[in-house]
């Protein structure tokens, strides 16, 4: 919760640089599958074009025939003119309502593909690459955006972001692009001085509307994201914390950093708005420049005969039909800002080649299968936390886990514990040799090292469910009489009968039930999964001394009926008539085994 504490926020300037930086070839690659294929992106930039024309055509035709039939005609020369209005009139939104349903349905069915391919990525990586994966250095406050809310925001909101790439940067400038180039065709081919005055406009509006959207809206625009993700990450630590908080009276500060942080977004979203007000503005004041001087080309060349009265009511209105067409240019450079904001953040939190220290699955990975219980032997091993290279956590560490074999490894804080529970599962990699049953765990397909080699965790999650689905995760198929089975051998069956019996709610991470009942959840859960290995991570850490001893006593009782392996990591004695042996681990060095 530190990390999030209240006070003056501010995007620091590097992330505010990363707009005008360079864009990392993931984000690139993100962009690029955030585009729809190019038959549905092109059909939907056709119809857009198709409605800006028939705008564009509407007011020109519009002009032509009220000045036209001001001069009291025969009505068989507006008759033309007349159909052409309702025409581009009706074109102007059947068009519009396509180009919508097309660009919309095209930009959607991406964002699946984005999330899978997100997930694809974020796989590997869990759970100890995912480590400050988040931050994407992005400085909010006194801390960093950081942790599950951030990441949430990433998953969800900077995906959802990605939609605009197509939808508000890449068809808005397609479809400007082909109007401006048919209408400065048009108006050179009625005036070529009207002609060249609409380009000169339009020129100077790009650049003076992209400018003014820049300084006005480009550093919301680049901040937008990274503040929502911040306002996430607090709100996710108040829910989470709100008994700790209102037990050290802490809430109110809490309360008050949610408010901080959602004002801090809020005037990000009203700086964009002001600035999209202003460019607006100065997009609309050029249209009205491009009129006058239209008028100004235009009534030389009536006085000369080269146009007549309805040309020159053309001549003088076009522009604003074009630059209503040509204001998207600027919004959709602005929109490209913070498009580009939320693929570098996708970018940096699943990166396409993944960091050191984290396993991967070789081209060439060979099935692992497990005929009983596999010897597992560890020769020269070393290891580190990914993105932590250098630094080795574990070094030259020799352990053979022999079938059938219970195994205690002991050692202080910090000695590699945990480092070698992972390494055992795969969650991080290694050098040295790894073998199970003889093979090497980096030559085998990783889930296939974790279905022979299983963790209970010193903090096992428990989802917000009930008993029966937070065991059923771990083999699909069980029936209710298998389920209470392994809860009688992990010594919970009677009091999940006293309760609903697998109805009885867990809670949000197990808050229903207590430090031993989630270890026992756990290992019920191994027992299901049927590990042949099992490492198991300070059952005891969460635990009451007086139940501490029978939960070790269960997990090592439990584990000898069925012949499996078991490597109990732990601070606490253990009774040497439930263990074979003894191993001890101090500053990532295996020392004494006995």
């Amino acid at each position: 919760m530190s990390e999030h504490r209240a006070g003056s926020a501010a995007v620091s300037g590097s992330a505010a640089g990363r707009g005008s930086a360079r864009l990392s070839a993931d984000a690139r690659g993100i962009l690029r599958q955030a585009l729809p294929p190019a038959r549905r992106l092109w059909g939907a930039i056709a119809l857009g074009a198709l409605s800006a024309l028939s705008a564009v055509a509407l007011l020109g035709v519009s002009a032509w025939l009220i000045t036209r039939a001001a001069e009291q005609p025969p009505i068989m020369y507006l008759t033309a003119a007349v159909v052409g209005v309702r025409a581009f009139a009706l074109g102007r939104a059947f068009f519009r309502y396509l180009e919508r349903l097309a660009g919309h349905d095209a930009a959607f069915r991406q964002l699946p593909g984005i999330r899978t391919a997100l997930y694809t990525r974020l796989v590997p990586l869990a759970p100890d690459g995912l480590r400050g994966r988040a931050a994407g250095g992005v400085e909010v406050g006194a801390g960093r955006a950081r942790g599950d809310g951030d990441l949430l925001s990433r998953l969800a909101d900077d995906v959802d972001d990605l939609q605009n790439h197509a939808l508000r940067v890449v068809q808005p400038l397609a479809t400007s692009a082909v109007v401006v180039l048919v209408s400065v065709v048009a108006a050179f081919l009625v005036l070529p001085e009207a002609g060249a005055v609409l380009l000169l406009t339009l020129a100077g509006a790009a650049v003076v509307g992209t400018l003014i959207n820049r300084w006005a809206a480009g550093s919301a625009e680049r901040s937008i994201a990274p503040l929502r993700a911040d306002l996430s990450a607090r709100i996710l630590d108040l829910v989470r914390s709100a008994d700790v908080l209102t037990a050290f009276g802490a809430l109110g500060s809490a309360q008050r950093g949610v408010t901080d942080a959602s004002d801090r977004l809020t005037r990000a979203v009203r700086r964009r708005a002001a600035g999209l007000g202003l460019t607006a503005a100065a997009v609309s004041v050029l249209a009205g420049g491009a009129t006058l001087l239209g008028l100004v080309a235009g009534i030389p060349a009536l006085g000369d005969g080269r146009i007549d009265g309805p040309q020159l009511a053309v001549v003088a209105l076009l522009p604003l039909a074009v630059f209503e067409v040509f204001g998207m240019v600027p919004t959709a450079l602005g929109a490209w800002r913070q498009v580009r904001t939320s693929a570098e953040r996708i970018a940096a939190t699943a990166p396409a080649e993944l960091p050191s220290g984290v396993p991967v699955d070789r081209s060439e990975a060979l099935p692992l299968a497990a005929d009983g219980v596999p010897e597992v032997r560890l020769e020269g091993v070393s290891a580190h936390w990914p993105d932590d290279e250098g630094v080795d956590v574990l070094r030259d560490v020799d352990l053979v886990l022999r079938p059938g074999e219970r195994v205690l490894l002991t050692g202080p804080t910090g000695a590699g514990k945990t480092a070698l529970a992972h390494l055992l599962v795969r969650f991080i990699d290694y050098d040295g040799r790894y073998t199970i049953g003889g093979v090497e765990a980096r030559d085998a397909r990783q889930d296939d090292v974790r279905r022979i080699v299983g963790l209970c965790e010193q903090q096992p999650f428990l989802f917000d469910a009930d008993l029966r689905q937070n065991l059923l995760f771990a083999r699909d198929t069980a029936t209710d009489d298998e389920l209470l089975a392994v809860l009688d051998r992990v010594g919970l069956g009677d009091w999940a009968r006293s309760r609903v019996g697998l109805d009885t709610p867990l809670g949000e991470r197990g808050a229903l039930v207590s430090g031993g009942q989630a270890q026992r959840i756990a290992l019920a859960r191994a027992l299901l999964a049927d590990f042949p290995v099992l490492v198991v991570d300070e059952p005891t850490a969460n635990v009451d001394p007086g139940a501490a001893d029978l939960v070790v006593r269960d997990i090592l009782r439990t584990a000898a009926e069925d012949g499996r392996t078991v490597l109990l990591i732990s601070h606490t004695e253990v009774p040497r008539d439930l263990i074979t042996r003894t191993a001890h681990l101090r500053a990532g060095t295996l020392t004494t085994a006995a």
